[in-house]
């Protein structure tokens, strides 16, 4: 399985490519994007972390993971940008 860690990814505005990058944390299958954290709460803030990364990589599916739990199952939140199945 082909799993990338820190994946750049360019910012672009009306066309351009900014002086400024983001970081996608993991990048699994050049798929499906893992952002990573370990914090008391999700915020708002790290859930639009994550959306900005799938729209900014034109990538569909992202999953936020927080190691900060006593189940990781609860500390999962799963994203889809646009609709799943389409090409």
């Amino acid at each position: 399985m082909s799993v990338k860690s820190q994946v750049s990814v360019p910012v672009c505005f009306q066309g351009e490519i900014l002086d400024k990058e983001f970081i996608i944390d993991i990048l699994v299958r050049d798929l499906i994007v893992l952002e990573l954290k370990s914090v008391e709460v999700i915020l708002p803030v790290h859930e639009a972390q994550l959306v900005t990364y799938l729209k900014l990589s034109g990538k569909k599916l992202g999953l936020l993971i927080n190691f900060n739990v006593a189940l990781l199952k609860d500390g999962i939140r799963r994203r889809i940008n646009g609709k799943l199945n389409s090409a």
